[in-house]
């Protein structure tokens, strides 16, 4: 094997492009976030009951296996072009032939056709989480210092909201398109298929721009048997280190703030406009808005970590998150001034998502230092789970918060209803904000230096094998 000669520095392709195939996995799972019941009801003719079920079956799933995707990659063989970069085309083009049938009923029978659907789901969400992780793995590998993974992961932020914005704008429109190609009943599964097919493209961006940062472990040299250990962990290990670096488990406790802002509020949002604010149309407007604001405070993320750390880019994302959201709650009898909270938040929750990132990434650089295993696929894999337990307690907070405010389909709220509608919508992800921040505050003490000695530690050690 020739001698690998790792690119020093950020290329301008991976400044600009790597985080597009974020917004290529957004284009395609939003078609689930956003229509996957909708589907189940109004195209397949399953009963509200039935898709629940369905949907509740795979999502459990789901989120059980959020964890074992980094030890996968952790705990086996090296693939040809890298630990990591190799899932980012190895798997992804398997996903729109499986994602597709999750919008298709192929019997009469509701319990057959239930069980295949909830079957392409869990199959499908299995092999995209691979190329997602590795994703998100990349962070810890293409970058070298704080400042360059803080480059790295707010592209990756920036992008995200890019495909969100496109979606909500493009996403119903096209499938009516596909719906005269392929039927009414069958629009879903043709934008899941042409959409992932759009992922695995994005995906390919990132595999070719990202050549050159991650040496290929090819076991049939000396060399590289030593990286291969190096690199490769048992599962015993893996549960070990988190054991004796809780760090990890704090983060991901106050990263769940994120997601619980992303998906709650999201979820949530439409109960406000419609039926405390009265304005079924501010919907739109609220998408517009928080998604550039996403955008710009996804692209300021970097120069904060830049100019300071990434530490303290996490904690101004949670706490600004925390103050317009409680402020929301406090001001629900104004539209406009819910408005321009929920506005200013999203910028917040820009910089959360092109920050947390980093962090994962800086402690996985101190636990490389400490233990002398790399366990990159593992801690920055462990972001998943945050995220899928977002998901689920998007569904809890909303039903617990719409029965505490005696919610009912067509009813005007006003008075003390109508602020109701802003405590999942606001106040509920700003206590997850408050203490996630409190978390950062109190348990992440590594500093910048820290990050950076560490780093030199590593790269002593692997001039000298």
């Amino acid at each position: 094997m020739a001698e690998f000669k790792r690119k020093e520095g950020l290329t301008q392709a991976v400044k600009t492009f790597y985080g597009v195939g974020d917004g290529g996995f957004v284009l395609m799972s939003n078609v689930e976030t956003f229509y996957f019941m909708n589907c189940m009801t109004n195209s397949l003719g399953f009963t509200p009951t039935q898709a629940g079920v369905i949907n509740s079956v795979f999502s459990i799933v789901d989120a059980v296996l959020s964890w074992v995707y980094g030890m996968i990659m952790n705990g086996t063989r090296p693939k040809k072009y890298g630990r990591y970069r190799s899932w980012l085309v190895l798997v992804p083009w398997i996903v729109p032939f499986i994602f597709a049938f999750q919008f298709l009923r192929l019997s009469e029978n509701p319990t057959v056709a239930g069980a295949i659907i909830a079957i392409a789901a869990i199959v499908s969400h299995f092999i995209w989480n691979l190329g997602y992780v590795a994703n998100n793995t990349m962070v810890s590998v293409i970058g070298r210092t704080p400042e360059e993974r803080g480059v790295v992961a707010s592209g990756k932020a920036l992008w995200n909201n890019v495909g969100s914005l496109l979606f909500s704008y493009v996403g119903l429109p096209f499938a009516g398109i596909l719906a005269g190609i392929v039927g009414e009943k069958n629009k879903f599964a043709a934008l899941a298929f042409v959409l992932g097919i759009v992922m695995v493209l994005t995906y390919f961006v990132h595999f070719k721009i990202s050549d050159g940062y991650e040496e290929p472990e090819d076991e049939a040299t000396i060399q590289a048997k030593k990286l291969a250990e190096q690199n490769k962990m048992k599962v015993g290990q893996m549960f070990a280190m988190l054991i004796k670096h809780p760090i990890v488990i704090l983060i991901m406790i106050a990263d769940l703030a994120k997601w619980c802002v992303n998906f709650t509020t999201k979820g949530a949002a439409i109960y406000y406009w419609r039926d405390a604010a009265h304005n079924p149309a501010l919907q739109t407007t609220y998408t517009l808005l928080t998604s550039i604001a996403g955008i710009v405070g996804a692209y300021c993320a970097r120069f904060i970590v830049k100019k300071v750390s990434t530490r303290l880019a996490v904690l101004t994302s949670l706490g600004g998150m925390a103050i317009f959201l409680c402020a929301e709650y406090f001001l629900y009898a104004s539209p406009a001034a819910v408005m321009v909270c929920i506005t200013a938040a999203f910028f917040f929750y820009g910089m959360a998502l092109g920050s947390f990132p980093g962090l994962y990434a800086d402690t996985v650089v101190m636990i490389t230092a400490k233990e002398g295993h790399n366990p990159s696929g593992w801690v920055m894999g462990l972001q998943n789970v945050p995220l899928k337990v977002g998901v689920f307690l998007r569904g809890v907070i909303i039903a617990a918060c719409l029965n505490a405010a005696n919610w009912k389909e067509g009813v005007v709220l006003e008075g003390a209803a109508r602020q109701g509608m802003t405590i999942a919508f606001g106040l509920v992800p700003a206590i997850f904000c408050a203490v996630g921040f409190i978390l950062i505050i109190v348990g992440y003490k590594y500093s910048r230096a820290d990050v950076a000695k560490a780093q030199a530690e590593i790269d002593a050690r692997i001039e000298g094998q």
